[in-house]
């Protein structure tokens, strides 16, 4: 005959109902916490999925509209604009072009929600020049201050648009001083710089590369992204940010840098955004086409573990999925 144990303590007190769990659950995720990514190019009544990330899609502005009207009514609070230019060239000229795809975008998507929902634009030269990198290129050499002066122009066409949120994802030295000064030399002073501030030179960037047509047709991006096995050059990189004027800062990728995650909030206790990268959206999307996992499960505990580790925000591309779920 079995007896019971004399036990004070007993841990499962807590986890026996979905009620209890709930009352007693330490992290919790929100939509408000959620930014969706879109990918804008030109036309209208375009809407094609990139075949490396299922259920994403490159679209017209007039999609992406709908889109986002749709993450809102979802209950996002912010969606991220990438671009995909009609041409590209040598200095990346279409990223300050006010006709351009992100542009018009964030015009039409103010008007549509009544500023009800924040547009974040991602400044870089990648998706706009012919060779695929982040800047100027002399040789196989990215030049640093020639590029951080071409971002600005690009910040502040953004800006003019209505954009909210500028967020300069190029790893150039020195280029968030350069954009804050110009973006307060113009007037928009109450547009928001959130920084990119400790992306990683890593290998789950590949599907984004599709969908943005972004790949550099030569070498890599080693020369300015950051090194996987660093945590206290990710650090001194916030500092730098913030100093320049950063109101937010990033660390990208996600998943497999929950650590960096956790060291940047606890160091500077700043507004800190995660990024759940392409690759890593994509392996789940992957193995659940496989049947091999519970995606929807899988989704909400990654989220779940980036939001633990210490984001206050995260872009997922699961962000209208799970804004769903919650």
């Amino acid at each position: 005959m079995m007896t019971a144990l004399n036990l004070t303590h007993r841990l499962r007190r807590l986890r026996q109902s979905p009620a209890m769990r709930d009352l007693v659950r330490e992290t919790t995720l929100t939509p408000e916490s959620l930014i969706y990514p879109l990918f804008v190019c030109s036309g209208s009544g375009i809407r094609r999925e990139v075949p490396s990330m299922p259920g994403v899609f490159q679209l017209s502005v007039d999609e992406a509209v709908r889109e986002a009207e749709g993450a809102r009514q979802d209950g996002l609070r912010g969606v991220l604009l990438f671009g995909l230019p009609d041409r590209k060239d040598d200095t990346g000229s279409g990223a300050w072009d006010p006709d351009a795809p992100v542009q018009a975008a964030v015009r039409a998507i103010k008007e549509q929600t009544r500023n009800a929902l924040l547009v974040i634009t991602d400044v870089c030269l990648c998706e706009y020049t012919s060779h695929g990198h982040c800047g100027i290129v002399d040789g196989k050499a990215i030049l640093n201050d020639p590029t951080v002066a071409l971002l600005t122009r690009a910040a502040v066409s953004h800006a003019v648009a209505g954009a909210d949120i500028v967020a300069p994802s190029d790893m150039m030295d020195g280029r968030v001083g350069a954009i804050r000064h110009e973006l307060d030399a113009s007037g928009h002073h109450q547009t928001v710089i959130l920084s990119y501030a400790a992306k990683y030179c890593s290998a789950y960037y590949g599907p984004f590369r599709d969908a943005a047509d972004s790949a550099p047709s030569f070498g890599d991006r080693r020369t300015h992204q950051m090194d996987p096995a660093n945590v206290n050059e990710a650090l001194r990189a916030v500092a730098l940010d913030i100093k320049e004027g950063a109101d937010m800062v990033m660390v990208k990728p996600a998943l497999h840098y929950l650590d960096v995650i956790r060291r940047v909030k606890d160091e500077f206790n700043y507004p800190t955004v995660a990024y759940h990268v392409s690759g890593e959206y994509s392996m789940l999307k992957a193995a659940a086409l496989k049947g091999w996992i519970d995606e929807e499960r899988a989704m909400m505990e990654c989220l779940t573990a980036i939001k633990r580790a210490g984001a206050d925000i995260i872009i997922t591309y699961y962000a209208r999925e799970a804004a769903r779920r919650l």
